[in-house]
């Protein structure tokens, strides 16, 4: 009865959860970063059903268990995302619609967990992959956190902008993430994706240049900068990541919002 039951539960979850993201994860063997052939064909079986014309991009984050330095198993986790993506492209998946690859690192065992300790651990050596469908971004765009906010918003303050060509945070930018800290200490759960904006740059290039750096990646960077940042003041990086999306997404409300990271809720 009690198995059931658990069956039950783990559906229903799986149900709920598939609805707000398309997901699918491979394993792989202590201290390997090679997949074992039978989860290649894991892959391969994924791609047979995914559309690639009703999705915006798939995202693809790398873990290890426990064991072993913070350092080694926080390579280990990017070489497993590697592995991955290599796969996908020499399967013919498009290469541009990866847009986020990183690995996380181990993943630490809780006490309660020690009973399943060899199982646990199996299960977070693991990389997982997630869909985001098309036209997702275009919908619930907000100027501040709510309660009732739904997976798929996005929230954009006018007061965390940056100055032109620049990735650097401003003081009252940090007074403003600072309110952000405040709110994601209260809800615990809530996982996003930080993303960062650019203006006035000819269409024909999808990135602006960093002053700073001299490199185009300047949308990269302003979100990178508020990841690092809210890592600082002690969001959990496991509930967060973030990407450059260029001049792909203007608001059309003049070139300083353009200039600006968003955050995309990608979990209550």
């Amino acid at each position: 009865m009690k198995q059931l039951l658990y069956l039950l539960i783990v559906l229903i979850f799986s149900s709920c959860y598939s609805q707000n993201r398309a997901v699918t994860t491979v394993y792989f063997e202590f201290d390997k970063h090679k997949l074992p052939q039978d989860q290649i064909q894991v892959i391969v079986d994924f791609m047979k059903t995914v559309d690639t014309t009703k999705i915006e991009s798939i995202q693809i984050f790398g873990y290890c268990d426990d064991r072993g330095a913070k350092d080694y198993n926080y390579d280990l986790s990017k070489k497993r995302v590697m592995t991955v993506q290599d796969i996908l492209t020499a399967n013919g998946f498009n290469q541009n619609k990866i847009v986020i690859i990183e690995g996380k690192g181990r993943v630490i065992i809780q006490k309660d967990d020690i009973e399943n300790l060899s199982e646990i651990r199996s299960k977070n050596r693991r990389v997982d992959l997630f869909l985001v469908k098309k036209n997702s971004y275009g919908k619930g765009i907000y100027n501040s956190f709510r309660d009732n906010q739904k997976v798929g918003d996005r929230i954009y303050l006018e007061t965390i902008l940056f100055p032109l060509g620049s990735s650097k945070l401003t003081s009252s930018t940090k007074q403003e993430l600072d309110k952000i800290v405040a709110i994601l200490q209260k809800k615990k759960t809530l996982e996003f994706e930080i993303r960062g904006h650019v203006c006035c740059t000819p269409s024909y290039y999808e990135d602006a240049i960093d002053k700073d750096t001299k490199e185009r990646k300047l949308s990269l960077n302003r979100a990178k900068s508020v990841y690092r940042y809210l890592l600082s003041k002690g969001v959990n990086s496991l509930r967060m990541h973030y990407v450059g999306c260029g001049n792909k997404y203007p608001l059309g409300q003049g070139d300083a919002l353009d200039r600006r990271v968003e955050f995309l809720i990608l979990k209550i």
